[in-house]
């Protein structure tokens, strides 16, 4: 069987802004990274999900899937786009909690999980997103997204592979978690200064 492998979860959050993703990469040659929506704006990670269909036909205009691995919902307004993967089945969920999930499958045998940009709650109850303000993305003065739905299917997925090990990156080490987190003993929590720290991040 191949060697288990370590596995990077990039959701789009501002507390991971100060992460270089260039470095990461380089640093951890052997780690699998996947990213979330216009994460491929600047950054080529292993796998991208997207759900959104908004987000989605971004992606198709601009050919990015044709020459990398991305991953998003049927939909019948997708069938003339070329070389998108589609879950089957399809979960329903969020974008950041779907790649968690692809990251956690047996399949892509990943025994420890890095998640970066869950930050759950706004930036002063507004939108909490590093690309908020561009295309296909709120403004940055909207009213925060209730983190409900995110909370709970991250919740099940951390739930259902009690035997990997997840490690949340957060801005500081008593930053916000819902509720339904705090109980799963195989979710860890370290800050982002010591993950940069352990991955030689500058």
């Amino acid at each position: 069987m191949a060697r288990a492998t370590t596995a990077f979860v990039v959701g789009n959050g501002t507390s991971r802004l100060s992460i270089d993703l260039h470095q990461l990469r380089k640093n951890a040659p052997h780690g699998k990274i996947y990213g979330c929506n216009a994460l491929y704006r600047e950054f080529e990670p292993d796998y991208l999900v997207a759900v959104d269909s908004k987000m989605v036909t971004e992606i198709n205009r601009t050919g990015w899937q044709l020459t990398h691995e991305v991953w998003t919902n049927p939909n019948k307004a997708y069938k003339t786009f070329n070389k998108f993967n589609y879950f089957d089945p399809s979960l329903g969920w969020s974008t950041g909690p779907t790649a968690l999930n692809l990251a956690s499958e047996e399949k892509h045998n990943n025994q420890e999980i890095y998640i970066l940009g869950f930050d759950y709650e706004g930036t002063n109850n507004k939108v909490n997103n590093i690309y908020a303000d561009t295309e296909n993305y709120k403004k940055s003065s909207a009213q925060a997204t209730y983190h409900g739905n995110w909370a709970r299917q991250t919740g099940i997925v951390i739930q259902k592979n009690s035997h990997k090990r997840y490690i949340r990156v957060a801005m500081e080490r008593e930053a916000f978690l819902p509720d339904n987190l705090k109980v799963w003993g195989n979710l860890h929590h370290m800050t982002v200064q010591d993950f940069k720290d352990l991955f030689k991040i500058l």
